[in-house]
C-alpha cells in the first residue's frame, strides 16, 4: 500500500505526479493544477474512491511529483510520462496498425514522393494518413504518369547523374530525367506543386488550372501539348475518384469520435482537407483508469495529436467537449503553432459529418471486442494452464525467454525477450554480446547472459529511491525532462514471473545454478523448453512435462521461445554482417571507416559495389583514383590489389 507523504511537503502548484511500486516501476500518472490537492485526494477513505483507483494505491509503494509552470504545462509533462513508462492503471492509446503516408521531400533540391510509415522527418511534407499502402501507391503510380517526378533514392539519383545515364523510370515515362538535366527546375517544381495540391484536396483549383491550361494549348494550335495535360486531367479524375465525401467549403480539419464501454473504447478520426476525407484513423483505448466522458476525450486528443504526423488542423471537431478545454486549446495551439479551435458542431453538414465518424466508431468497437475477447480469454487460459502445469506460485504474467546465437563459435550472441499478460513487450527487450566464452559453449554463453540480467536486477534494488523530485528538469533519456539528482532509469528491476530457457535439462541446470548463486531460488521459477519434443523441464525432476500438442499453455511458450530465437538470429546476422563487410574492405590503403561507410551507402551495400565497374568509381568525386582502382582490384583481382599503391600508375586527386 503506497506510503502517505507529508501534507506539508506537496507543493500547492502545477504539476505531474507518479505512482511507484516496490519494484521501481511507475504504475500511474497523473497531473493536477495543485498538487497538494490532488494527491490529497487519494489519501482518504477507500470507500469513497473507484475500486480501480484502490488497486492502483494498493500496487503502489511511493508516490513522486514533479513542478512546472502551468497546467499546459503539467498536460504535456503527463503525456510524455506516460509513453515513457507505459503505467499499468492510465488509460492507453493503441493504433491497431501503422498508417501509410505519402511523404514529399520539399526540402530537396528534387522533391520526391514516398509511400512511408513512421515519425516525422525535417524538410519533409505528409499527407494522410490511408487506410492501406496499396490505395496509396495505386494513385500516386496513376499520378505520375501524368506528374513524372522522381521515385529514387538520394543515393541512385546521384550514381545516375555522375554517370549521365538515366534509369530505366525515364525510358518509360515515369521520371522527367532530373538526374541529366532533361528537365528545368520550374518545370519540375510547378509538378510538384501540383502533386501537393492533390493530395492536400485541392483537386478542385487543380482541374481547373489544367483545363485553362489546355484550353490554352489548343487554341495555340499546340495539340500535342494539349493531349498531355488531356491525359493529366483523366489522371486526376481517376485518381480522385476515391474520395468519401465533401464539406460545404473548403476547409482543413479532423472529426474525432469515441464509442466504447466500461472498460474499452475505439477513437475514429477522419482527416479532412480542402473540404474533403483524405485519410482516416483507428485506434483503441484500455480504459484502465477512471475518467469522465471528458476526460477521456481530453486525454484522447493530447494523445492522437502528440506524435501525429497528419499535423494539427486548425479545427478539431468533437461529440463531448474534454474536460480542462483551454489547456487542451493551449496545447494543441502549441503544437500547431498558430491557434486551434476544439468544438461540437450540432447542425450542418460537419454534424452529419461527425454521425458518420461516429457510427464508424461504433462498428470498429464492436468488430475490435469480438476479436480481443477471444484473444483475452485465450491468453488467460493460456496463462492459468501454464500455472498448473509448471506448478507456479501465480500466473506467470512476466515471462522472461533466453536464446543463444553463433557461427561455429563466432559472433556469440544471446537475447532476452519479454512477455507480459501473454504479449510481447518489445521496449524489455534486450540483446547481450558474448565476451567471456572461447569457442562453441552454449552453456557457458547461457550462464554468462542469467548472470548478467540477473546481477542488474539485484544491483538495481540496491539503487536509493526518494519519494520527491527537484522540481529543475534536466534534458533525460529519450528526450523527455528528466528531474535532477534522481537515479537513471531502472530496467532491470522488475522480476520476471518465469525465466524460460531455449533448451534442455543442460540449459535448465544452467538456469538453477545461476539462480541459487545469485539467491534468487525461492523467487523466480525457472523451466526449458527443448526443442526437439517440445517438452518442458522444470526444477526436481529429471523427467520432462509433455503439454498436450493443442494445449494453448504450449503455444504460448512456443511463441515466446520463437521469438527469443528470431530476436537472437537477427542481432547475430547484423554482427555478422558488418564483420563480413568490414573484411571485404579490409587492407585497402586509403579507404578508412569513413569513406567505407560512404562508399557502401552511395553504392547501396556491398553488391552494388562489386557490381560497380572502374568508371562508376573514378566518377566518385570525393574518393581519390586510385583508391578506387584499390577497391576494383580488390574485389575483383585480390592477386593485383596486393600491389602497394605507391607502385601504381596515376596519383591521388
Amino acid at each position: 500500500m503506497v506510503t502517505r507523504p507529508e501534507p506539508g511537503s506537496i507543493p500547492d502548484a502545477p504539476g505531474s505526479y507518479q505512482f511507484v511500486d516496490g519494484d521501481g516501476r511507475v504504475v500511474y500518472v497523473g497531473k493536477a493544477k495543485s498538487l497538494r490537492s490532488r494527491l490529497g485526494s487519494y489519501f482518504q477513505d477507500p470507500g469513497g474512491l473507484a475500486p480501480r483507483t484502490v488497486q492502483m494505491l494498493e500496487a503502489a509503494d511511493h508516490v513522486e511529483w514533479m513542478v512546472v509552470g502551468s497546467e499546459a504545462e503539467a498536460l504535456l509533462l503527463e503525456h510524455n510520462l506516460i509513453r515513457r513508462h507505459q503505467p499499468r492503471y492510465n488509460v492507453r492509446l493503441k493504433d491497431d496498425k501503422s498508417y501509410p503516408l505519402l511523404a514529399l521531400t520539399v526540402g530537396d533540391e528534387w522533391p520526391r514522393p514516398a509511400v512511408v510509415r513512421g515519425r516525422k522527418h525535417p524538410g519533409v511534407r505528409y499527407f494522410g494518413p490511408y487506410p492501406n499502402a496499396g490505395a496509396i501507391r495505386g494513385t500516386l503510380d496513376l499520378l505520375l504518369r501524368s506528374f513524372p517526378v522522381r521515385t529514387c533514392s538520394d543515393a541512385k539519383l546521384g550514381r545516375h547523374s555522375r554517370l549521365g545515364r538515366p534509369c530505366l523510370l525515364f525510358h518509360i515515362e515515369r521520371c522527367s530525367g532530373p538526374c541529366v538535366g532533361a528537365v528545368d527546375h520550374d518545370s519540375y517544381d510547378r509538378m510538384v506543386r501540383d502533386l501537393a495540391a492533390f493530395f492536400g484536396g485541392e483537386t478542385g483549383a487543380l482541374t481547373r488550372s489544367l483545363t485553362a491550361e489546355m484550353h490554352g494549348a489548343a487554341a495555340a494550335l499546340d495539340f500535342e501539348r494539349a493531349s498531355r495535360i488531356r491525359d493529366q486531367l483523366v489522371a486526376v479524375e481517376r485518381a480522385d475518384a476515391v474520395r468519401q465525401m465533401e464539406l460545404d467549403r473548403p476547409e482543413d480539419l479532423d472529426v474525432l469520435a469515441i464509442a466504447g464501454d466500461d472498460l474499452e473504447a475505439a477513437v475514429q478520426v477522419f482527416h479532412v482537407r480542402a473540404g474533403a476525407v483524405v485519410g482516416r484513423s483507428s485506434l483503441y483505448v484500455d480504459k484502465v483508469e477512471d475518467l469522465t466522458p471528458g476526460g477521456l476525450v481530453a486525454r484522447v486528443v493530447v494523445d492522437v495529436y502528440a506524435e501525429s504526423v497528419a499535423g494539427v488542423p486548425p479545427q478539431v471537431l468533437v461529440e463531448i467537449l474534454p474536460d480542462d478545454q483551454e489547456s487542451v486549446v493551449a496545447y494543441l495551439s502549441a503544437r500547431r503553432g498558430r491557434p486551434v479551435t476544439v468544438r461540437v458542431p450540432l447542425r450542418g453538414p460537419k454534424r452529419a459529418l461527425l454521425d458518420t465518424v461516429a457510427r464508424n466508431a461504433e462498428e470498429g468497437f464492436a468488430r475490435h471486442r469480438l476479436a480481443r475477447a477471444a484473444d483475452h480469454n485465450s491468453r488467460a487460459r493460456a496463462l492459468e494452464s501454464l500455472q498448473r502445469e509448471l506448478h507456479l506460485p501465480g500466473p506467470p504474467l512476466r515471462i522472461e525467454c533466453y536464446d543463444m546465437s553463433h557461427l561455429q563459435g563466432t559472433d556469440y550472441v544471446g537475447s532476452m525477450v519479454v512477455f507480459e499478460d501473454g504479449l510481447p513487450k518489445k521496449s524489455d527487450y534486450r540483446r547481450f554480446s558474448v565476451a567471456t566464452v572461447p569457442g562453441n559453449d552454449d552453456y557457458a554463453a547461457m550462464e554468462e547472459v542469467l548472470t548478467r540480467r540477473l546481477t542488474a536486477l539485484l544491483a538495481e534494488r540496491e539503487e536509493p529511491s526518494t519519494g520527491t523530485r527537484d522540481p529543475a528538469p534536466t534534458s533525460g533519456e529519450d528526450g523527455l525532462a528528466a528531474p535532477r539528482g534522481t537515479a537513471p532509469r531502472r530496467r532491470f528491476a522488475y522480476p520476471p514471473k518465469l525465466l524460460l530457457l531455449d533448451g534442455g535439462l543442460g540449459q535448465l541446470h544452467v538456469g538453477m545454478r545461476v539462480l541459487d548463486r545469485l539467491g534468487l531460488t525461492t523467487e523466480i521459477p525457472v523451466a526449458s523448453l527443448a526443442k526437439s519434443y517440445e517438452e518442458v523441464y522444470v526444477p526436481g525432476s529429471s523427467d520432462p512435462i509433455r503439454l498436450p500438442r493443442q494445449a494453448e499453455a504450449l503455444y504460448l511458450l512456443q511463441r515466446v521461445r520463437d521469438e527469443a530465437h528470431r530476436f537472437a538470429i537477427t542481432y547475430h546476422r547484423t554482427l555478422r554482417g558488418k564483420r563480413m563487410t568490414s573484411g571485404a574492405l579490409d587492407g585497402i590503403v586509403g579507404l578508412g571507416p569513413k569513406r567505407r561507410s560512404r562508399l557502401l551507402e552511395e553504392l547501396e551495400g556491398l553488391q552494388g559495389l562489386r557490381a560497380a565497374t572502374r568508371s562508376d568509381l573514378h566518377a566518385l568525386t570525393w574518393l581519390p583514383d586510385a583508391v578506387g582502382d584499390m577497391v576494383y582490384e580488390h574485389l575483383h583481382d585480390p592477386a593485383a590489389a596486393a600491389v602497394p599503391i605507391a607502385a601504381r600508375a596515376g596519383g591521388q586527386r
